[in-house]
């Protein structure tokens, strides 16, 4: 119960960041900024994805259970290629999420702007903390989907196990990553379908004077930022619920 009503809290604070961009335009009759619309909706695939992956999970055991006998030695092989295929696939939209923090740069925002800039300050903060919370929702679900699947959560009384830490790790590593990618190479989770492309730009980028300092301390601080929203959320989402 208490993780839907998480969930419902997370859907909420989107509508809300949508609402004020809306707001924002009807109010004070400046251009509707369509593009934070998009990235407010790209941000919750990843809520989304998760979710998906859970359901295709709880379809699939009873099946796989069921013709166990028949395929024997096969159903562990489908069922990990399965948890395999729909974690990169929702480890390609989950910068999106992330991505959000970057819209603090108030890009939207012009000098002759009619907008209160204290609107602008509460309509981009909501947008931005949707973004966290969808990037954490998300990645609590992935991440207790494996400690279920992998290890007994429950009776234990030691905390989250020491694997499922590292995975959330290297994905929040990976998400902030991404976001650099996608705020200063503009490469979107769908350019994966051209990896040399994407390595070959990178390359040329890092080549560039600070380039790679600058791109070292971007993923450092991004990381850190989610991590240290993350780990006591996750926490307190284990406990209340495995404890």
């Amino acid at each position: 119960m208490a993780a839907l009503v998480d969930l419902i809290a997370v859907a909420l604070l989107n509508v809300y960041a949508v609402v004020l961009i809306v707001l924002r335009a009807r109010l004070y009759g400046a251009r509707l900024y369509r593009p934070m619309l998009v990235n407010v909706a790209l941000s919750f695939v990843p809520v989304v994805g998760a979710l998906a992956a859970v359901a295709g999970l709880l379809f699939l055991a009873p099946a796989l259970t069921a013709l166990a006998d028949l395929l024997q030695g096969v159903v562990p092989v489908i069922l990990w290629g399965y948890l395999t295929l729909a974690t990169l696939l929702w480890l390609l939209f989950f910068p999106n999420a992330i991505y959000l923090i970057t819209e603090l740069n108030f890009s939207h925002r012009g000098a002759d702007d009619r907008v209160p800039l204290w609107f602008d300050i509460i309509q981009t903060l909501t947008l931005t903390l949707s973004g966290i919370m969808n990037a954490i929702a998300s990645l609590l679900i992935v991440q207790s989907e494996f400690i279920v699947l992998i290890a007994d959560p429950t009776g234990h009384g030691s905390g989250a196990p020491v694997f499922s830490w590292v995975f959330a790790g290297a994905v929040i590593v990976l998400g902030a990553l991404g976001v650099y990618l996608g705020r200063y190479l503009r490469f979107n989770s769908w350019d994966v379908r051209h990896p040399a492309s994407l390595v070959r730009k990178l390359a040329g980028h890092l080549r560039e004077p600070g380039r790679a300092l600058e791109l070292g301390g971007f993923v450092l601080t991004h990381a850190l930022l989610v991590a240290l929203v993350y780990v006591p959320v996750f926490t307190l989402f284990y406990r209340a619920l495995f404890e």
